[in-house]
């Protein structure tokens, strides 16, 4: 049971993903972009170490990304006025009407996936995700070398 739930887990997600990165392409922005903009959007003068850990991605990754951005002109670094080595992330003006397009996308596909769903099933299916997003979110248990368990 629970190697079948935790595939199914994952096959909606991937499944949910592919069909928000195709609806997004159309827009002219990849994955990876509408990922920084989103997390950006969330947590505007964000350093990109912080972005790093946010998005669960390495700080180099991020630069790149956040290079990607600034050039298209729909994110800019600003100095950090408490550290004079760092830079502080913010949305452009032009990223704003890219995140409604988007936000746009995100409610037409979340219809489409829970057609069928009355509102009670829906809200059961918040609460039960979010238990188990939040059983994820603690601490790991110790686990027993794969030696131990073999024996």
């Amino acid at each position: 049971m629970s190697d079948s739930l935790a595939i199914l887990i994952g096959d909606t997600s991937r499944l949910l993903r592919r069909r928000f990165d195709a609806r997004a392409r159309r827009l002219g922005v990849s994955r990876a972009q509408w990922q920084v903009l989103f997390a950006l959007s969330r947590n505007e003068g964000i350093n990109q170490a912080g972005l790093a850990e946010a998005l669960d991605v390495e700080t180099i990754t991020v630069g790149r990304m956040v290079d990607r951005l600034a050039d298209a002109g729909l994110v800019e670094r600003r100095a950090d006025p408490a550290d004079r080595r760092a830079w502080r992330l913010h949305l452009t003006p032009p990223a704003h009407p890219i995140l409604a397009a988007l936000r746009e996308v995100g409610d037409q596909v979340m219809a489409e996936t829970l057609a069928g769903l009355d509102a009670a099933d829906q809200a059961t299916l918040t609460t039960l995700l979010t238990r188990v997003r939040g059983n994820l979110q603690q601490p790991a248990p110790v686990a027993l070398p794969l030696a131990a368990v073999a024996r």
